[in-house]
């Protein structure tokens, strides 16, 4: 059975700012002179995180109300607003 790794305050630093840098786990764990997965799994425990991508807003184009138009795509604001603009339907017993 393999020993278990001591993780020293030091990689912990390490593994947090090289990921916070936008750095890859292969990166790291060649830095660290440690393999990919190794350096994932203590990753997640410490929770560090990769900077957040950019999300680019929709453009909203104005729907047609033509009933044979094209089907609106997944998550359309427009079709979304409808299915979270009320509240669930509260659960009604058959009595």
């Amino acid at each position: 059975m393999p020993t278990a790794r001591l993780w020293t305050a030091q990689a912990d630093v390490t593994i947090k700012n090289m990921r916070a840098n936008g750095q890859t786990w292969a990166a790291i764990g060649r830095s660290l002179g440690l393999s990919r997965n190794t350096v994932i799994e203590r990753g997640r425990r410490l929770r560090a995180m990769a900077p957040g991508k950019a999300v680019k807003a929709a453009v909203v184009k104005r729907v047609s109300d033509d009933p044979n138009r094209t089907a609106l795509p997944a998550g359309h604001p427009l079709t979304w607003k409808i299915l979270t603009s009320e509240d669930f339907p509260a659960y009604q017993s058959l009595r």
